[in-house]
This record gives structure tokens, sequence and C-alpha cells, in this order.
């Protein structure tokens, strides 16, 4: 699944607004694709987490193609000026984190993203939620 998002090339809103995190998700799915990620999936996870605002999971063919998706998307996001607070996995490459602040980034193997299943992880989350508040 994959959300469609606006196109605009720039951070040049204030952080945390509405505007600047669509910017900023067009950014890191632009820069998946380019180096042919797939599965792309947008999870917004505010109303679970103050941690971050969106959480991004993508697949990749290999380690080496997930490492060179994680590289890019730290380069094109900082050649438009937003931070980039850190990266984990790259060693091993079956599932890198890229840390961004307002948006997390997941690119892993087919088999790491299967065992792992975030998508159903934090949708069971939201649902247990959304149980609790119901009553």
């Amino acid at each position: 699944m994959t959300q469609k998002l606006d196109n605009t090339s720039t951070a040049n809103t204030t952080k945390g607004d509405a505007a600047y995190l669509e910017t900023m998700k067009t950014a890191v799915v632009d820069a998946i694709e380019d180096i042919k990620g797939f599965d792309i999936t947008v999870m917004d996870v505010r109303k679970l987490t103050t941690m971050t605002s969106y959480m991004i999971v993508a697949s990749a063919t290999s380690s080496r193609q997930a490492k060179a998706i994680a590289d890019n998307v730290r380069t094109v996001l900082k050649e438009k000026n937003y931070p980039i607070r850190g990266t984990e996995g790259e060693e091993a490459g079956e599932w890198v984190l890229v840390d961004l602040g307002d948006i997390v980034v997941h690119i892993m193997v087919p088999t790491t993203r299967a065992y792992y299943n975030l998508e159903q992880l934090w949708g069971e989350a939201e649902s247990r939620r959304g149980h609790i508040k119901a009553e």
C-alpha cells in the first residue's frame, strides 16, 4: 500500500506543521522509489506515540539495496534541509532504520518485514487503544 503525496521540493515550512510533514513524507517516499524500494506503507502514529508523527515502512530486495535506500533517504533529506537524527542497522542491512524525528523510516528485506510485521503491530496497538477509549 503506497500513500500518494503532493510533490513539493523544499522544507520551507515550520517544523511540525502539516505542510512541513507532507513535504517531508513526499521527499522520503520519492527517495525510496528512486532506488526501487517497494511496498511502501505510510502510517500516521500521532495518536499512538509522541515520539514521532509517521512511520514509513518499505521493502528492499537485498541488504545491499536496503543500505542504498537508507543512504538515498539521508542524502535527499539533507539536501532539502531536513534534520537527520541517526541511522541504525546498516551493518547487517536486513532492517535499516532512519530517524528523521517527525518520521521514522524502516527499510527491510521481505523476510524481516514479514517476521516483524510492523504494520500489524501498530495497527493492533491502534485497535487496542480504540477499544480502551470506547469503554
